[in-house]
């Protein structure tokens, strides 16, 4: 990256640091993993933007990528991140790929990320971008996210980048024993909370409400 690039990367780092605490009544995290904010500060978020955003690629916002899709407040991809606890030997799956930049973040951190993308252009286009910047360990495909990718499944954890009016039945059950399901809920367009849903050794989920958001909603029907 230039040296402005990472001057801006710098600012971005420490304006999570300082939202990260102001929310910590919410979250209950006064402070994320450090490991989480080095991945952030490894994969360069300009490269996931459009050439005309590239200016503004460091900024603690969303941003449009096209499809009437963004991507998300680098603040919350951070948060969302932490939030499932990574771990090397996780394998995750992704709902929402958009233009890949969540799924950089999360390959440095797990073994294996699986994303699925509902918009067949945004899917290709991120994975040949995953694939031309080297992250290897990301496989992305065109589908429903509501009915996650079965194939794979049970996975460690899964997070969902995209507003549902509760929880896909399906996302819960590809979820491990163990597992932590990250998902904002609620309708479009109004008020949405983080939910975090963890499933114990006997298979129980319990649920947790975050923090309020705002998302892009989740499309596709759990019939498709």
């Amino acid at each position: 990256m230039s040296t402005d690039s990472n001057r801006d990367l710098d600012l971005l780092l420490d304006e999570i640091r300082e939202e990260v605490w102001a929310t910590r009544q919410f979250t209950g995290r006064p402070a994320l993993d450090e490991r989480v904010l080095e991945a952030l500060r490894e994969v360069p978020r300009h490269s996931f933007v459009p050439d005309e955003s590239h200016h503004r690629a460091y900024g603690n916002y969303p941003l449009p990528i096209g499809h009437g899709q963004t991507i998300s407040q680098p603040y919350i991809v951070a948060l969302m991140t932490d939030l499932i606890q990574p771990r090397p030997e996780d394998v995750v799956l992704e709902v929402g790929t958009g233009s890949g930049y969540q799924a950089a973040v999360l390959s440095r951190l797990v073994k294996q990320v699986y994303s699925v993308e509902i918009v067949e252009e945004l899917a290709r286009e991120a994975g040949a971008r995953l694939q031309r910047m080297g992250y290897a360990n990301v496989e992305v495909r065109t589908g429903n996210g509501r009915l996650g990718w079965p194939q794979h499944a049970p996975y460690d954890a899964i997070l969902v980048a995209a507003a549902a009016s509760r929880i896909p039945p399906a996302l819960i059950e590809q979820l491990k024993p163990g597992g932590t399901l990250v998902i904002p809920v609620g309708s479009p367009h109004a008020a949405q909370d983080l939910l975090v849903l963890k499933k114990n050794a006997r298979g129980q989920a319990e649920e947790n409400n975050v923090l309020p958001v705002a998302f892009v909603p989740l499309t596709g029907t759990a019939e498709d």
